[in-house]
């Protein structure tokens, strides 16, 4: 049976976001202010299905945000049972789908989504309007972020004099920046766990690790801070090559971002990650820290980010629905699951998947 489904997960609520005063007025300032939007089809095939055989797809978030808006998705899975979940709470939306032995797998998903850059003038706070179940869920510990021990200790070091929230995320978005660097060698994203790099001082990894580490450090810290998981879907308007997808296929090119809710402001787009990338992959690579690239990069980063970029979700510790594996450690990446175990994620060739994105 063929299934097909029409999803439209921001009409669903928005209760699960607060949309910060102070973000909305830096937009009506912005002369940059406008709405772009894309489309996103992502094609699975299981080359090597065996039993039942499972594959989830991640969706653009299910809530609105000052820089992202869904437009809906739709899905076709032919011979499966197919179904589309969300969960408002982490901005999460899901689309699985089942086949039976001796079925081919075969899952497309196309979604639209409108976006525009998001700046915070942290110049000029004001009044924003705060949930705190919302806040709270985001200073809780997640199995490969925990908040005390190693984290708790190093998150106090680094702010220790700061005054305020906002020099507390600045002394470890600055820390971040100074002290890791991007591994070429890291498989995928990275696997975000902190407390390992931490107690063996190999600060090294990739967007999952480093923005994860500034995630964790601000909530050891009292910042209610979020991974937000994503991928990158243009070229980058600002000149930095190594800041946005080069093609259409965009199957390789998933990026983490973060950020935190600070008093007086909302919350805060971050990316100290991408400073590292910069620096290791902006021509001719290998730059100082000094270079004018990188400094630009730092300034930027800290309050606003490019939208070329695709968010999913909030969500750690993802339970997959119907899985019988476990659950994993976000969803940014297509996940299949076959009647000999789950299938890596992180090889597109063989699994297989293809990603590409257009502007419309």
């Amino acid at each position: 049976m063929q299934r097909r489904d029409f999803l439209r997960f921001a009409g669903l609520t928005t209760s699960g976001l607060v949309i910060p005063a102070a973000v909305t007025r830096a937009f009506a300032q912005s002369p940059a202010d406008r709405w772009r939007t894309f489309e996103v089809t992502t094609r699975v095939e299981v080359l090597q299905p065996a039993g039942k055989t499972r594959v989830w797809l991640p969706t653009p978030l299910t809530v609105d945000t000052p820089y992202q808006k869904s437009l809906g998705s739709t899905f076709n899975a032919e011979g499966a049972d197919g179904q589309a979940q969300a969960d408002p709470a982490w901005g999460l939306g899901v689309v699985w789908a089942e086949w039976a032995p001796g079925a081919k797998p075969v899952l497309t998903l196309v979604s639209r989504f409108a976006t525009r850059d998001v700046a915070v003038d942290l110049a000029r706070p004001g009044k924003v309007a705060a949930d705190r179940a919302e806040l709270a869920r985001y200073l809780r510990a997640t199995e490969l972020l925990p908040t005390d021990g190693i984290v708790k200790s190093t998150a106090m070091d680094i702010t220790k004099g700061a005054k305020g929230d906002l020099e507390k995320a600045r002394a470890l978005y600055d820390w971040i920046c100074d002290n890791t660097f991007r591994n070429p060698d890291t498989r995928g994203c990275g696997t975000g766990d902190i407390k390992y790099m931490l107690e063996t001082k190999n600060l090294s990894g990739k967007c999952a690790d480093l923005n994860a580490l500034y995630v964790g450090l601000a909530r050891a810290a009292g910042l209610p801070a979020r991974d937000v998981y994503g991928i990158r879907v243009a070229k980058s308007a600002h000149g930095y090559k190594s800041l946005g997808a080069g093609t259409e296929n965009i199957t390789k090119a998933q990026h983490c971002r973060a950020e935190v809710f600070l008093n007086g402001f909302g919350w805060v787009p971050v990316d100290p990650a991408d400073v590292r990338k910069v620096v290791l992959e902006e021509p001719p690579g290998n730059l100082p820290v000094s270079d004018e690239k990188v400094t630009k990069a730092r300034a930027r980063l800290f309050g606003s980010w490019e939208m070329n970029w695709l968010a999913y979700n909030f969500a750690h510790d993802v339970a997959l629905p119907g899985a019988t594996k476990g659950s994993v450690p976000f969803f940014m990446y297509p996940q299949c699951e076959t009647a000999e175990g789950r299938l890596d994620s992180l090889d597109p060739d063989n699994f297989k998947y293809r990603i590409t994105a257009r502007e419309i």
